[in-house]
């Protein structure tokens, strides 16, 4: 699994430890690409290198004679596992309270449940959860607002690779129909949207969640911001710990070929207890309120009384998927870039979906 992060490196840690709980130390919109793999039952960690070795670029196919970088690599072995696999790909930003292993077995967990290829971007988000107190809470709210230039780099480079290596695959399938149909525009086109669909058999999603929706919004509230194109079929904002108000101004601003999904739980116990910190009043948060969901692009998806969510912050995963296979369905078809809501019933006077 490749990740990609603002964490602080620590080289001389060992697994999960070389990556702290701290932003870069060279800024928190520096970025640090790593993979992990299974090691009994822990991690092992590879810090990915900045510049391409000789033997790395031999692995990717980049060209010999120039520099190529950490994030080339990474691009190419996601891509081309996508395409070898037929798997499509997630991208995930995980909430607060959560250091490196969480986020990497809430990765593998998604990879096993829904058969996708995640592509885990973490940022230091080790302040101790609501349940250790207010400042805990605060601190990771602080490194959330700081890493939005950090997932804001991260979007924009995938997305320039996405489009390059694209138009590399569309340049060269376009030659080969035109060398077989060379007098036939109708049987060389059709010949090119079907070695297209063959060469491209995925889509690319993202999952945010809880506190990684505040890293986003942070992110969309840039004035100059890079990172929001056309990168994603489906993005999921699931129990966002965002404020409920207002919240349309940002989401509306997300680029997406499919759905924009916002996942609700008014019986959410981590949201319910964000709005309680002492000295503190929090607004209703977007992923535990069913009032004045007034986005033009979202499609809201009420969860609160589907069978086995009770209370729970993750409802993506372990009981309420494990029990029920309506929710499970709903989030296979929205991980893998397809329409989700098609078996929910609608509720046109409060604008949501519901499980029948």
């Amino acid at each position: 699994m490749y990740g990609v992060t603002n964490r602080q490196v620590r080289p001389n840690s060992q697994g999960v430890d070389k990556l702290g709980p701290k932003p870069n130390a060279q800024g928190p919109n520096e970025l640090r690409l790593f993979e992990a793999l299974v090691a009994g039952s822990g991690w092992d960690l590879e810090i990915i290198a900045d510049r391409l070795t000789a033997a790395m670029k031999a692995e990717v196919d980049a060209p010999a004679n120039r520099t190529a970088f950490g994030s080339y690599y990474v691009a190419r072995k996601v891509l081309c596992q996508a395409r070898d696999e037929k798997r499509n790909v997630l991208f995930f930003v995980h909430g607060f309270n959560n250091d490196i292993h969480d986020v990497l077995r809430r990765s593998q967990e998604l990879e096993k449940n829904y058969g996708v290829i995640v592509l885990p971007f973490s940022w230091p988000a080790n302040g101790g959860g609501i349940v250790s107190g207010t400042a805990s809470y605060k601190s990771d709210k602080r490194d959330a607002r700081v890493s939005a230039g950090a997932l804001d780099r991260t979007m924009a480079i995938a997305a320039g690779y996405l489009a390059r290596f694209t138009e590399e695959t569309r340049l060269e399938l376009a030659n080969r129909a035109r060398e077989k149909h060379p007098d036939n525009a109708e049987a060389r086109d059709a010949l090119f949207t079907e070695l297209m669909d063959k060469a491209c058999p995925f889509t690319i999603n993202a999952m945010f969640h809880s506190m990684g929706n505040y890293v986003l919004k942070q992110m969309l509230k840039s004035s100059n911001i890079e990172g929001n194109q056309l990168l994603f079929d489906n993005i999921v904002l699931a129990a966002a710990d965002t404020n409920n108000a207002g919240h349309a101004e940002w989401v509306d601003r997300l680029k997406f070929r499919r759905r924009l999904y916002v996942a609700i739980n008014e019986d959410d116990r981590a949201l319910a207890a964000s709005r309680i910190k002492a000295g503190d009043e929090q607004l209703a948060r977007l992923g535990h309120s069913l009032f004045a969901l007034d986005s033009r692009k979202a499609t809201y998806v009420n969860f609160t009384s589907a069978a086995w969510v009770g209370n729970a912050h993750a409802y993506f995963e372990d009981k309420p998927v494990e029990k029920n296979d309506d929710v499970r369905k709903f989030f296979q078809a929205a991980f893998n870039g397809k329409t989700a809501e098609q078996s929910l019933r609608y509720i046109p006077d409060r604008n949501f979906y519901e499980f029948r």
